[in-house]
């Protein structure tokens, strides 16, 4: 029984740690800039990226089958549109 071990080096770790850092500081600084309703939006793509991140490295969706990871990505779609939706209904209200 061999088993595939998927090492990821320490810059790996430290790129992502330094991109969800700076994520997470724009996260805090974004509702200052006094957007309106677009801070929401930008809020959530902030937040999507870090998902995505989250999920790519530490899930190690990067090293997953092909065919797992199209099925992620539906599913991530389906969030994306039901988010552009609810936005579309709350700039219209």
């Amino acid at each position: 029984m061999s088993e595939d071990r998927h090492i990821t080096s320490y810059q790996t770790h430290a790129k992502v740690l330094i991109s969800l850092l700076t994520l997470t500081t724009l996260t805090i600084l974004i509702p200052w800039l006094d957007l309106s309703a677009l801070t929401v939006l930008i809020a959530l793509i902030i937040a999507s990226t870090k998902a995505g991140i989250v999920m790519t490295y530490f899930m190690h969706l990067k090293m997953e089958m092909k065919l797992f990871r199209v099925l992620v990505i539906m599913v991530l779609s389906l969030y994306a549109s039901v988010i552009l939706l609810t936005f579309a209904d709350y700039m219209t209200r």
